[in-house]
């Protein structure tokens, strides 16, 4: 089974994600907060981690920063979850090394096809 780490402030949030994968047949972890999704991240080796951008303290572009460094988080896809949807964001949370995008209010479909296509 396939493990997914899913990092939001709002348990609500989490709690949305955290069902809709459950149901798609994966095993889901949770963070609060970014310190909490680097420290998870490490302990869980998840297959793929999905992080919302703006958490309190350390932020998704923090997490994913930190990620990246460490060799075994090269290649693991890491979604970016956020309501900013503004011009520009997604190239930007692409170029710091998200391999997904996903806008709020999320889409449960598209949720689980960015899920799926990833862990392909």
């Amino acid at each position: 089974m396939k493990r997914v780490l899913v990092a939001d402030d709002k348990p609500t949030g989490r709690e949305l994600v955290r069902t809709v994968l459950e149901n798609s047949g994966y095993e889901v972890f949770e963070a609060s907060d970014g310190s909490e999704a680097v420290n998870q991240a490490q302990q869980l080796q998840p297959d793929l981690i999905i992080l919302d951008i703006h958490m309190p303290g350390l932020d998704g572009f923090g997490v994913i920063e930190k990620l990246r460094r460490l060799e075994q988080f090269a290649a693991t896809p890491i979604i970016a979850l956020t309501a900013s949807a503004m011009m520009g964001d997604r190239e930007r949370a692409m170029a710091a090394g998200f391999t997904g995008y996903i806008t709020k209010p999320i889409g449960l479909s598209a949720l689980r096809a960015e899920v799926a296509r990833l862990l392909r």
